[in-house]
């Protein structure tokens, strides 16, 4: 074999070499870029604030703000300090052993489409279709349930709550109209066309001869219905029910009233004279409790936040 030939081919297979070599350099590459960019999130998140070493994001803090846009309320500071609160919540009811469950978080859910009267579906598309994934609402409802077992077992033990002051406000707030106790039945014309049935229950009332009659006169009507409502104080009512049930004597019926199912009417079946500040107390010990509750707990919150390592991002 030549000279030539034998130069020919070595020259061949160095090129060769050379350029396996460089596939291969850039096969590694290839390979550490992809493995690389398959270890980064689709969406990197940044800590816009730190709490005690729990981060909130960027992400989050997006999230919350379309999340108050839906509510009609709040702007940046808002949303991130709900944020804090929240992670400050959680935390304190960590502390103390309290957990809240998936189930619970479902319920309470399930809750907040009741009100707004939508189904939990439904609910979930309108958050999303507003750029509110559903992990938001649910990050909100379980530091609520943490911090209602927080404020349960915790708060409540710091509000004291004046029985004396509660049966003084009480005693002023009976009336003329709220200080009899009644005997009561109520008369319900049900379901169908409100307007119609406020006719009915106007004509039935006109030939209302006291209760004693009441059921039979009932028979007369189509979905007419009588059921005994027992013992009742003014001050269970509205105050608008309660005028006009005192100016009425015993065998009297209210007007018609609109109410769900049907139209209803109070006949009153016994009337008597008495001061009974049952009611009342128990609204006021309700209205100062919850009052009461909510100070302390804002100042319970208050205070785990003077003491938290909060480091803004």
């Amino acid at each position: 074999m030549s000279a030539a030939i034998l130069r020919d081919k070595a020259t061949g297979f160095q090129r060769y070499r050379r350029t396996m070599t460089m596939l291969r350099f850039l096969s590694a590459m290839l390979l550490g870029f992809t493995l690389l960019t398959a270890s980064l999130p689709a969406q990197a998140a940044s800590a816009v604030v730190t709490v005690n070493g729990t981060p909130v994001t960027d992400v989050q803090l997006a999230q919350r703000l379309a999340l108050h846009k839906i509510e009609g309320k709040g702007n940046r500071t808002a949303a991130l300090n709900e944020l804090i609160n929240e992670v400050l919540q959680i935390q304190e009811a960590e502390r103390l052993g309290y957990t809240v469950s998936e189930a619970e978080i479902d319920n309470a859910v399930l809750d907040v489409a009741r009100q707004i009267k939508v189904s939990a579906s439904n609910l979930s598309k309108i958050l999303t279709d507003n750029g509110v994934p559903m992990s938001t609402l649910r990050a909100r409802l379980k530091a609520s349930l943490a911090w209602s077992r927080v404020t349960q077992q915790v708060v409540s033990a710091r509000v004291n709550v004046s029985e004396a002051d509660i049966d003084a406000k009480a005693k002023a707030e009976l009336t003329a109209a709220n200080s009899f106790d009644y005997i009561l039945k109520e008369v319900l014309f049900i379901g169908g066309n409100a307007s119609a049935r406020t006719g009915q229950a106007n004509k039935y009332r006109k030939s209302f001869k006291g209760c004693d009659s009441a059921v039979e006169l009932s028979l007369s009507y189509t979905d007419a219905a009588v059921r005994d409502i027992g013992r009742r104080h003014a001050t269970q009512f509205p105050d608008a029910l309660a005028n006009e049930l005192a100016k009425l004597n015993v065998g009297g019926i209210t007007k018609p009233r609109v109410v769900e199912g049907g139209v209803s009417m109070l006949a009153v079946c016994a009337k008597e004279t008495s001061q009974d500040t049952t009611y009342i107390a128990n609204n006021i010990r309700q209205e100062t409790g919850s009052a009461g509750m909510k100070a302390e707990a804002d100042k319970y919150l208050a205070e785990l936040k003077a003491k938290a390592q909060i480091i803004k991002g």
